[in-house]
């Protein structure tokens, strides 16, 4: 995969046109894997809430370990979209250092 596919699949998620952002958005959840990095690089530059909630899903999707931080740090989240996808991907994670971070958020009470 190229970084010039990715660019191209996130810049289609930014199009108004529904049929154009979920092609984008498909390409990238079929893919998630491979673009994991850069999946979390363009979700802490990412300023739009509905686009930071499609990425941190797709972020869920690559089931990565080098997405714990960034999953772990948005279980604080004020907006609801994101912590779902901030502790679905924890648990699709299933490490015992996302179980950690998922108890630890229940203790704190950040989640129920």
């Amino acid at each position: 995969m190229t970084n010039q596919r990715f660019a191209q699949a996130l810049e289609s998620m930014r199009s108004p046109d529904a049929r154009i952002s979920t092609r984008g958005f498909d390409f990238l959840r079929e893919h998630a894997d491979a673009y994991v990095d850069e999946l979390i690089e363009e979700f802490s530059r990412e300023q739009d809430d509905e686009l930071r909630c499609w990425l941190l899903e797709l972020i869920s999707e690559a089931r990565s370990p080098s997405a714990l931080r960034v999953l772990a740090g948005e279980l604080e989240s004020d907006d609801e979209s994101v912590q779902f996808w901030a502790i679905r991907g924890l648990e699709m994670l299933d490490t015992r250092e996302a179980r950690d971070e998922l108890y630890q958020a229940r203790t704190n009470g950040w989640i129920a």
